[in-house]
């Protein structure tokens, strides 16, 4: 998520080594301790040196120096899905009331990943937001995700006014966060990189926003491991998949702001594959272990089960039941969680351990379709022409509201941009902004935004023509008959809302209800991906080069072997033997009758 303010966000695996709260006690007493005895010596100078111990320790109980505020807290929400699949969703947030851009750059570092803040000094970020995705999200079947993202990897990032190149530092700035997150973001380049005009508005401290200082990338085609989990995870201070930096308010009014770190991991487990033979969910059975204690250095730890569809267990059985109820508004929607709080001991009764378990007694249900749903796909025959189709569904009874489209498409497919059409119901729907970017060939994508009001209860369809460029053989992937991979389009939306949305947030909220800002009662900000397009491109046999190679060095060996061997060779005559050669002569001519020679 972004924001004007300065704010970090990442997605992350879950703490496995908590650091001990009497540790981080300690190591925070003793650097108090250290900056007391800075100050008592820049005060006394060279000739109390003797003395700095005891006036240290009396300066860091009396007058303290003042540290920043900071603040972590955890979350894990589980949603059964209507699928018979588990939602599970972590959050972690981290706030840090500090000035990454004041002139004495931060030192001390104590929740606050250190190797994050260094960034948003060094590259003056205003906001930053990555995800690493595998797999596609199916909206019809699951619902609305908490924090969308697009499959392969996204990055984009609002700069400081203050930067003079930004085309410079975006290209640093991928080739640093490539390193700390172990990923191929150092492909990232001028190729792949668009400048939105209207598209991803800052989700922080909006002071101002020019586009110049926006920079938008995808990697479609970037895959998600374990080499990726790791360094995520060790951004977390209990230890250490979408990182999310931002500003943010501390109070209504703004008076102060903190820098935002927000951590996602999302994950939808199958168990019908799982050939368990029953519909039966555990904290153990997904991730092979219970809880036994909440991170020391959080602040607020707790556990969201989504009960909304089950008032009366008629659906599952939860257990160990719990008398905590939370009610929060999830896009647009108002839901009942039962709630774990791991910060109370009694949470984790005389077992000292917390496995909650889901047990399904019908299968019956209906899910809640989303009010906007979108998909994209590729028509045409041949390698040479074909045509780009993005389909926006409008699932409101009764409103129609306007949506944003971004597309950002290679330039190796070349946009007949006087073929766009935009249809509703039959009918043609010209948007009421357009914004078009030609692509240069090997230097930029082509960058489509437009605004299309999408009737109610409607299909809109979004149509382009396209021509299929012929590469040069250095630019094919090794596996060219795979296809070549296209972003997702991407719809930004004020989506109508059955409940009254909060236009307050405050920190009291579950994590998972608070990322986008709200402005209005009536309405949530939703922001959907369609799938990635997969697209072939004429490809030339590249047997016939490795042929003619073998072909032509052969020849060349032979050749050019023969003509040197010919240059160099040193050749010298030898005399017969004539002893030799008269006995031979002898021989045959006593075989022959013949005299013999004398």
């Amino acid at each position: 998520s972004q924001q004007t303010t300065p704010v970090n966000e990442q997605h992350t695996n879950t703490a496995d080594n908590p650091q001990p709260a009497a540790e981080s006690a300690t190591q925070t007493a003793e650097e108090g301790r250290w900056e007391a005895t800075e100050v008592d010596e820049a005060a006394l100078g060279d000739s109390a040196a003797d003395k700095l111990g005891v006036r240290a320790s009396d300066t860091f109980v009396l007058t303290p120096t003042p540290q920043p505020k900071d603040d972590f807290q955890e979350e894990l929400v589980i949603r059964p899905l209507h699928s018979g699949d588990i939602y599970a969703s972590f959050q972690f947030r981290t706030l840090w009331e500090t000035d990454f851009m004041r002139e004495n750059k931060v030192s001390h570092y104590r929740l606050f990943p250190k190797s994050l803040g260094q960034v948003i000094s060094k590259f003056s970020v205003r906001e930053l937001h990555i995800s690493f995705t595998q797999g596609y999200w199916r909206t019809m079947q699951w619902g609305q995700p908490f924090l969308p993202s697009p499959p392969g990897a996204e990055l984009w990032v609002w700069f400081q006014d203050s930067v003079t190149d930004v085309d410079a530092a975006w290209k640093e700035l991928t080739n640093v966060l490539s390193g700390i997150f172990c990923a191929s973001l150092n492909f990232i380049d001028s190729t792949n990189t668009v400048q939105p005009s209207a598209s991803f508005k800052p989700l922080g401290i909006v002071n101002e926003t020019d586009h110049r200082f926006l920079r938008y990338a995808t990697l479609p085609r970037e895959i998600v491991c374990t080499e990726n989990l790791t360094p995520w995870k060790k951004l977390l201070p209990c230890g250490s998949k979408t990182v999310h930096i931002r500003p943010v308010c501390q109070d209504r009014e703004c008076k102060t702001t903190s820098w935002e770190l927000r951590q996602t991991l999302n994950v939808v487990f199958d168990l019908h594959t799982s050939g368990q033979g029953k519909r039966e969910w555990s904290l153990f059975k997904m991730f092979s272990r219970t809880l036994t204690e909440a991170c020391p250095l959080a602040s607020s730890s707790k556990i969201y089960i989504d009960v909304t569809d089950n008032p009366q267990e008629e659906y599952f059985e939860l257990s160990p039941a719990t008398p905590l109820l939370s009610q929060a508004v999830v896009l647009g929607d108002r839901r009942t969680f039962s709630v774990y709080d791991l910060t109370q001991q009694v949470t984790f009764g005389t077992v000292r351990s917390l496995n909650p378990l889901i047990r399904w007694k019908s299968s019956e249900g209906n899910m809640l379709r989303p009010l906007l749903h979108a998909e994209r796909y590729v028509a045409g025959y041949g390698l040479q022409t074909g045509e780009i189709h993005t389909v926006m569904y409008n699932n409101h009874p009764f409103r129609s509201f306007p949506v944003l489209l971004l597309d950002s498409v290679p330039w190796y497919l070349r946009l007949y941009i006087h073929t766009l059409t935009v249809t509703s119901k039959g009918k043609d729907n010209t948007p009421s902004y357009i914004h078009y970017q030609p692509s240069k060939d090997r230097m930029r994508p082509h960058l489509l935004e437009m605004l299309v009001q999408l009737p109610p209860h409607s299909v809109t369809e979004v149509t382009v023509q396209f021509e299929r460029a012929l590469l040069k053989w250095t630019e094919y992937t090794p596996d060219p008959n795979h296809g070549f991979y296209v972003g997702s389009s991407v719809i930004s939306a004020l989506v109508p809302s059955s409940v009254a949305m909060d236009t307050n947030i405050t920190q009291e909220q579950p994590l998972f209800s608070s990322f986008f800002p709200c402005k209005e009662e009536s309405s949530y900000f939703v922001r959907v991906y369609t799938e990635p397009l997969l697209v072939n491109l004429p490809t030339p046999d590249f047997s016939m080069p490795y042929n003619v190679i073998c072909l032509t060095c052969t020849v060349v060996a032979v050749g050019y072997g023969s003509l040197y061997n010919l240059l160099t060779r040193s050749f010298q005559i030898e005399e017969p033997n004539p002893r030799l050669a008269k006995k031979i002569a002898n021989f045959i001519r006593r075989i022959r009758g013949v005299p013999l020679l004398s």
